[in-house]
């Protein structure tokens, strides 16, 4: 009987309750392997939240972006570069995540079931071998939505990375857009260097880093903000800087990196060179156009505002020497650096630059060629003083009359200084066909006290034929109207009263000058 039991009762119920199990199989598989799918992509889950906002150790498979190892040092825009790093990183950590989720369940299932079972193995068999296929079943379900999830991430980020690039490119071409507009089409010119920087560079604004930033515009190291190696976040458009935020431009040539004016860039740029010889009166007259700004400002007119303080500095030297009345000092040899101001307010605002340059180099061509600012002018001023005419001296000699004093006379002769720098000026490319002169006839305020000057100081044609008849400059005036677009002539008296109110004459000449 115990056979019986053993041999034919014993496996015919074994066998229905298999056949009874089979019916529950398919739930049993299906079930498991909606479990393993689920567990697969809730590991996408953790892994996308680990990729992109945790980003501890456990996280990384790559070196990130660090901004020490940059040649700017400055963090990079995510859609720049460490966009597709996260995503190749989550590529390899999806892989290893799926390996490892899917063997961990098949090497769980072999050890509860079939090597290390609870119960007999003709109960945990039939089920490991369920979980097996139900495990086969969620390891083939998942790889669908995870590869449907990380196609519409790789998707995402493209699009992303795209349209950040396509801001950025539209962005710099606004700016660049901007800067034609504002008649800066080749760049700002360097104070220092007097070379066109097309774009400064930036110094980080914390007074504890001050590192040095190459190019600012929206690109690799952000669209809107850039930040520093150091966390400081700033601009990258002028356009975005507002006037007390300007961060300190600097040239980026190699020879010079000095600084530039703070307002580079935000506004069109005019360059006055004074050309003159040595001792003619340029920085004094250079002095006395400033002041009749000041007091054009004071009166109503244009605001006038230094635009650094070396400018400033040496303004309110020549601002007390002329309120004394006084003569200023020979500029010095070494290359000038411009005398800049704001003028305006609002859309009206301009950067202006005058550059003063020593006497001695407008009759030295080896000197000459360093005066590389006055390819960036339109209007010129050359300064011609009376006095250093052998003409003037000649006709003056047998007239009665108080002697003037030949030491405030230049030395060098009008007509060399003028030829040798419009010879320098043409060869560094500047368009003199396409600019204007204005001759600027100094000192009259001595030679009207001796009955010397021309009968009306306000008219041009009438200093004009001064300068022919009286001095004898035909020739010079004939190559000055020869050689630019539209000369004017300007009988100057550069000096101020007590109250610091400058000559109406300088008025005039500075209304000319600073004319669109």
């Amino acid at each position: 009987m115990d056979e019986i039991v053993a041999w034919v009762f014993i496996p015919v119920l074994y066998l229905a309750a298999l056949t009874a199990y089979l019916v529950v199989v398919p739930a049993i598989v299906l079930l498991r392997g909606l479990a393993l799918a689920m567990e697969l992509l809730w590991g996408h889950v953790r892994l996308l939240i680990g990729v992109l906002y945790r980003r501890t150790p456990e996280f990384r498979t790559m070196a990130p972006y660090r901004p020490q190892d940059e040649a700017v040092k400055a963090y990079r825009n995510y859609f720049f570069g460490p966009g597709y790093r996260d995503l190749r990183q989550l590529l390899t950590l999806e892989r290893r995540s799926y390996v490892r989720t899917a063997g961990d369940s098949f090497r769980a299932v072999t050890t509860r079931q079939f090597t290390a079972p609870a119960r007999h193995r003709a109960f945990t068999v039939p089920y490991g071998v369920t979980l097996y296929l139900g495990l086969c079943l969620g390891a083939v379900l998942a790889l669908p939505p995870l590869a449907l999830l990380l196609a519409l991430h790789a998707l995402v980020l493209v699009l992303l990375t795209g349209g950040a690039r396509a801001v950025a490119g539209t962005l710099r071409a606004v700016d660049r857009a901007v800067l034609w507009v504002k008649r800066l089409r080749t760049g700002m010119l360097c104070p220092h260097c007097f070379e066109r920087v097309p774009y400064p560079s930036y110094d980080c604004p914390r007074d504890t880093c001050r590192r040095r930033h190459a190019d600012i515009r929206p690109g690799t190291y952000g669209i809107f903000r850039r930040r520093c190696e150091c966390g400081q976040r700033m601009p990258t458009l002028l356009m975005l800087m507002s006037r007390d935020a300007r961060l300190q431009a600097y040239c980026v040539h190699p020879h010079c990196e000095k600084p530039m004016n703070a307002d580079a860039g935000h506004m069109p740029e005019v360059v006055l060179p004074l050309i003159g010889g040595q001792a003619a009166g340029k920085t004094q007259l250079m002095a006395a156009m400033l002041l009749s700004l000041e007091n054009a400002a004071a009166d109503g007119g244009p605001a006038i505002t230094l635009a650094d303080d070396d400018s400033d500095a040496n303004y309110q030297v020549l601002r007390e020497v002329l309120r004394m009345q006084g003569h200023t000092r020979a500029t010095q040899k070494a290359l000038p650096r411009a005398h800049s101001f704001v003028l305006g307010t609002g859309r009206s605002e301009r950067l202006v630059h005058l550059f003063d340059t020593a006497g001695e180099r407008f009759v030295d061509r080896d000197e000459t060629d360093a005066l590389r600012y006055a390819r960036a002018a339109r209007t010129f001023l050359f300064v011609l003083d009376p006095m250093s005419v052998k003409a003037f001296w000649t006709s003056l000699e047998p007239a009665p009359g108080p002697l003037l004093d030949r030491t405030l006379a230049s030395t060098v002769d009008p007509e060399e200084v003028f030829g040798r720098s419009v010879q320098a000026v043409a060869a560094m490319g500047a368009p003199l066909k396409r600019s204007r002169l204005a001759v600027a006839i100094s000192k009259t305020d001595l030679l009207a006290g001796h009955g010397l000057v021309p009968d009306r100081l306000d008219d041009s044609d009438g200093a004009r034929a001064w300068l022919c008849e009286g001095l004898g400059l035909r020739s010079l005036v004939q190559a000055m109207e020869l050689d630019f677009q539209e000369v004017r002539y300007f009988c100057t008296a550069a000096v101020a009263d007590e109250d610091a109110r400058v000559d109406d004459s300088i008025t005039r000449f500075v209304d000319w000058c600073l004319r669109d």
